[in-house]
Protein backbone atom coordinates (compact mmCIF):
# COMPACT_ATOMS: atom_id res chain seq x y z
CA UNK A 1 0.00 0.00 0.00
CA UNK A 2 1.19 3.53 -0.41
CA UNK A 3 2.34 5.17 2.31
CA UNK A 4 0.50 8.67 1.21
CA UNK A 5 -3.05 6.59 0.91
CA UNK A 6 -2.53 5.67 5.20
CA UNK A 7 -4.40 7.35 7.74
CA UNK A 8 -1.61 9.70 10.14
CA UNK A 9 -2.43 7.32 12.86
CA UNK A 10 -0.89 4.62 10.24
CA UNK A 11 1.80 6.51 9.17
CA UNK A 12 2.83 7.28 12.65
CA UNK A 13 3.12 3.26 13.14
CA UNK A 14 4.70 2.40 9.77
CA UNK A 15 7.42 5.21 10.82
CA UNK A 16 7.74 3.43 14.11
CA UNK A 17 7.69 0.46 12.97
CA UNK A 18 10.72 1.14 10.57
CA UNK A 19 12.67 3.39 13.45
CA UNK A 20 11.88 0.30 15.75
CA UNK A 21 13.61 -2.42 13.00
CA UNK A 22 16.57 -0.09 12.33
CA UNK A 23 17.10 -0.42 16.02
CA UNK A 24 16.75 -3.81 16.68
CA UNK A 25 18.66 -4.77 13.53
CA UNK A 26 22.45 -2.83 14.50
CA UNK A 27 21.66 -5.05 18.27
CA UNK A 28 21.17 -8.25 16.52
CA UNK A 29 23.64 -7.18 14.09
CA UNK A 30 26.58 -6.33 16.70
CA UNK A 31 25.17 -9.38 18.91
CA UNK A 32 23.43 -7.89 21.62
CA UNK A 33 20.88 -10.81 21.81
CA UNK A 34 22.49 -14.62 22.17
CA UNK A 35 21.88 -16.72 19.99
CA UNK A 36 19.21 -19.25 20.36
CA UNK A 37 17.44 -16.52 22.92
CA UNK A 38 13.77 -15.75 22.00
CA UNK A 39 12.53 -12.41 21.50
CA UNK A 40 8.90 -12.23 23.68
CA UNK A 41 7.09 -8.87 22.05
CA UNK A 42 5.70 -8.42 25.49
CA UNK A 43 9.00 -8.56 26.87
CA UNK A 44 10.62 -6.38 24.63
CA UNK A 45 7.90 -3.89 23.97
CA UNK A 46 8.27 -2.71 27.93
CA UNK A 47 12.19 -2.39 27.61
CA UNK A 48 11.69 -0.51 24.40
CA UNK A 49 8.57 1.06 25.95
CA UNK A 50 6.44 0.92 22.73
CA UNK A 51 3.42 -0.86 21.65
CA UNK A 52 3.36 -4.14 20.37
CA UNK A 53 1.99 -3.75 16.91
CA UNK A 54 4.67 -1.48 15.40
CA UNK A 55 7.42 -4.00 17.53
CA UNK A 56 5.45 -6.85 15.78
CA UNK A 57 5.90 -5.68 12.29
CA UNK A 58 9.55 -5.09 12.75
CA UNK A 59 9.96 -8.12 13.74
CA UNK A 60 8.51 -9.69 11.26
CA UNK A 61 10.29 -7.32 8.86
CA UNK A 62 13.62 -8.25 10.60
CA UNK A 63 12.88 -12.10 10.08
CA UNK A 64 11.73 -11.36 6.37
CA UNK A 65 15.89 -10.39 6.64
CA UNK A 66 17.01 -13.58 8.13
CA UNK A 67 18.20 -12.18 11.27
CA UNK A 68 15.22 -13.54 13.17
CA UNK A 69 13.89 -16.97 13.12
CA UNK A 70 10.10 -17.02 13.56
CA UNK A 71 8.40 -20.54 14.79
CA UNK A 72 4.24 -20.50 14.72
CA UNK A 73 3.33 -20.78 18.63
CA UNK A 74 7.30 -20.04 19.71
CA UNK A 75 7.62 -16.27 18.50
CA UNK A 76 11.00 -15.19 17.06
CA UNK A 77 13.97 -16.72 18.56
CA UNK A 78 17.93 -15.70 17.27
CA UNK A 79 19.64 -17.41 14.91
CA UNK A 80 23.29 -18.80 15.60
CA UNK A 81 26.20 -16.90 13.53
CA UNK A 82 28.55 -18.80 11.80
CA UNK A 83 31.76 -17.11 10.09
CA UNK A 84 32.18 -19.67 7.92
CA UNK A 85 28.79 -18.75 6.18
CA UNK A 86 29.87 -15.33 6.34
CA UNK A 87 32.86 -15.87 4.80
CA UNK A 88 31.73 -18.13 2.00
CA UNK A 89 28.51 -15.76 1.22
CA UNK A 90 31.32 -12.57 1.07
CA UNK A 91 33.92 -14.72 -1.30
CA UNK A 92 30.02 -15.42 -3.06
CA UNK A 93 29.54 -11.69 -2.99
CA UNK A 94 32.39 -10.47 -4.27
CA UNK A 95 32.49 -12.40 -7.68
CA UNK A 96 28.97 -11.65 -8.44
CA UNK A 97 29.38 -7.90 -7.65
CA UNK A 98 32.48 -7.66 -9.20
CA UNK A 99 30.73 -9.29 -12.27
CA UNK A 100 27.78 -6.44 -11.68
CA UNK A 101 29.91 -3.93 -12.12
CA UNK A 102 31.58 -5.28 -15.08
CA UNK A 103 28.30 -5.49 -16.92
CA UNK A 104 27.24 -1.85 -15.80
CA UNK A 105 30.84 -0.59 -17.21
CA UNK A 106 30.28 -2.48 -20.44
CA UNK A 107 26.68 -1.39 -20.87
CA UNK A 108 26.60 1.91 -19.40
CA UNK A 109 25.00 4.05 -17.25
CA UNK A 110 21.77 5.98 -17.89
CA UNK A 111 21.80 9.91 -17.14
CA UNK A 112 18.76 9.03 -14.06
CA UNK A 113 21.34 6.32 -13.02
CA UNK A 114 24.39 7.96 -13.09
CA UNK A 115 22.70 11.03 -10.91
CA UNK A 116 21.02 8.67 -8.44
CA UNK A 117 24.21 6.98 -7.94
CA UNK A 118 26.00 10.53 -7.10
CA UNK A 119 23.05 11.24 -4.91
CA UNK A 120 24.02 7.99 -2.83
CA UNK A 121 27.43 8.99 -2.73
CA UNK A 122 26.88 11.95 -1.31
CA UNK A 123 24.95 10.66 1.23
CA UNK A 124 27.78 8.27 2.18
CA UNK A 125 29.59 11.36 2.14
CA UNK A 126 27.10 13.42 4.76
CA UNK A 127 26.91 10.28 6.73
CA UNK A 128 30.38 9.74 7.54
CA UNK A 129 31.35 13.37 8.13
CA UNK A 130 32.30 14.24 11.73
CA UNK A 131 29.72 16.69 12.44
CA UNK A 132 27.44 13.95 11.90
CA UNK A 133 25.34 12.84 14.71
CA UNK A 134 26.87 9.56 15.84
CA UNK A 135 23.52 7.74 16.52
CA UNK A 136 22.56 8.16 13.18
CA UNK A 137 25.63 7.64 10.78
CA UNK A 138 25.60 3.89 10.62
CA UNK A 139 22.17 3.90 9.67
CA UNK A 140 22.82 6.99 7.26
CA UNK A 141 25.22 4.92 5.46
CA UNK A 142 23.65 1.59 5.07
CA UNK A 143 21.23 3.23 3.09
CA UNK A 144 23.55 5.09 0.92
CA UNK A 145 25.77 1.84 0.29
CA UNK A 146 22.37 -0.37 -0.11
CA UNK A 147 21.68 2.11 -3.02
CA UNK A 148 24.84 2.21 -4.23
CA UNK A 149 24.81 -1.36 -4.79
CA UNK A 150 21.66 -1.73 -5.74
CA UNK A 151 21.92 1.21 -8.90
CA UNK A 152 24.92 -1.18 -9.91
CA UNK A 153 23.06 -4.53 -9.79
CA UNK A 154 20.15 -2.44 -11.92
CA UNK A 155 22.64 -1.13 -14.51
CA UNK A 156 24.41 -5.13 -14.81
CA UNK A 157 20.79 -5.84 -16.67
CA UNK A 158 21.49 -9.39 -15.33
CA UNK A 159 18.68 -11.34 -13.31
CA UNK A 160 21.25 -14.52 -12.79
CA UNK A 161 23.77 -12.22 -11.40
CA UNK A 162 20.97 -10.47 -9.51
CA UNK A 163 19.92 -14.09 -7.98
CA UNK A 164 22.96 -15.22 -7.17
CA UNK A 165 23.65 -11.78 -4.94
CA UNK A 166 19.88 -12.53 -3.54
CA UNK A 167 21.22 -16.05 -2.01
CA UNK A 168 24.28 -14.13 -0.86
CA UNK A 169 22.33 -11.71 1.06
CA UNK A 170 20.49 -14.91 3.20
CA UNK A 171 23.40 -14.64 5.12
CA UNK A 172 21.98 -11.25 6.80
CA UNK A 173 25.57 -10.46 7.98
CA UNK A 174 26.70 -9.88 3.93
CA UNK A 175 23.61 -7.81 2.80
CA UNK A 176 24.36 -4.54 1.47
CA UNK A 177 22.16 -3.15 3.83
CA UNK A 178 23.41 -4.50 6.92
CA UNK A 179 26.78 -2.56 8.07
CA UNK A 180 28.82 -4.67 10.27
CA UNK A 181 32.11 -4.18 12.18
CA UNK A 182 31.72 0.18 11.61
CA UNK A 183 34.49 1.37 12.53
CA UNK A 184 34.68 4.60 11.12
CA UNK A 185 37.96 5.18 9.66
CA UNK A 186 37.80 1.28 8.28
CA UNK A 187 34.35 2.56 7.02
CA UNK A 188 35.55 5.38 5.33
CA UNK A 189 37.75 3.31 3.08
CA UNK A 190 35.10 2.06 2.13
CA UNK A 191 33.19 4.49 1.17
CA UNK A 192 36.45 5.52 -1.00
CA UNK A 193 36.14 2.57 -2.56
CA UNK A 194 32.83 3.29 -3.65
CA UNK A 195 34.37 6.37 -5.63
CA UNK A 196 36.64 4.92 -7.61
CA UNK A 197 34.38 2.16 -8.83
CA UNK A 198 31.76 4.88 -9.69
CA UNK A 199 34.88 6.23 -11.89
CA UNK A 200 35.90 2.75 -13.36
CA UNK A 201 32.17 2.48 -14.46
CA UNK A 202 31.74 5.49 -16.10
CA UNK A 203 34.89 5.71 -17.64
CA UNK A 204 33.42 2.39 -19.10
CA UNK A 205 36.83 0.60 -17.34
CA UNK A 206 35.14 -2.89 -17.54
CA UNK A 207 38.13 -5.04 -15.67
CA UNK A 208 39.11 -2.14 -13.53
CA UNK A 209 35.35 -1.94 -12.20
CA UNK A 210 35.16 -5.73 -11.58
CA UNK A 211 38.42 -5.97 -10.21
CA UNK A 212 37.84 -2.85 -7.80
CA UNK A 213 34.62 -3.96 -6.50
CA UNK A 214 36.04 -7.55 -6.14
CA UNK A 215 38.84 -6.07 -3.74
CA UNK A 216 35.92 -3.63 -2.05
CA UNK A 217 33.74 -6.72 -0.85
CA UNK A 218 36.62 -8.87 0.23
CA UNK A 219 38.19 -5.94 2.00
CA UNK A 220 34.79 -5.80 3.87
CA UNK A 221 34.86 -9.42 4.63
CA UNK A 222 38.22 -9.22 6.32
CA UNK A 223 36.71 -6.64 8.46
CA UNK A 224 33.59 -8.79 9.44
CA UNK A 225 36.24 -11.65 10.09
CA UNK A 226 38.28 -9.67 12.58
CA UNK A 227 34.75 -8.51 14.02
CA UNK A 228 33.55 -11.87 14.75
CA UNK A 229 36.75 -13.30 15.85
CA UNK A 230 36.82 -10.14 18.19
CA UNK A 231 33.43 -11.05 19.63
CA UNK A 232 33.84 -14.51 19.93
CA UNK A 233 36.89 -14.10 22.19
CA UNK A 234 34.86 -11.05 24.13
CA UNK A 235 32.19 -14.03 25.01
CA UNK A 236 35.14 -16.62 26.08
CA UNK A 237 36.14 -14.04 28.73
CA UNK A 238 33.01 -13.67 29.94
CA UNK A 239 32.50 -15.59 33.12
CA UNK A 240 29.23 -17.82 32.71
CA UNK A 241 25.74 -16.82 33.26
CA UNK A 242 22.67 -18.95 34.34
CA UNK A 243 21.16 -18.54 30.95
CA UNK A 244 18.29 -16.49 30.42
CA UNK A 245 15.69 -16.15 27.90
CA UNK A 246 14.84 -13.17 26.33
CA UNK A 247 11.04 -14.01 27.12
CA UNK A 248 11.67 -13.19 30.83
Amino acid sequence: MDEAALSPDQRSASTQSRLLAERLRQSLLDGAFAAGSRLNEVHLARTLMVSRTPLRAALQTLAGEGLLHHTPNRGFTVPARSLTAMIDAYEMRALGEGLAARFAAERGLSEEMRLRMEVALTAGDKALADDTEESARRALYAEANETFHGIIHEAAQSQLVVDVLRICQRVPHTSARNIVAFELADVRQRHAGHRKIYEAIICRERREAEQIMRQHVLAVKLSVARWFSQLQTEASQTPPQPRKSAAR
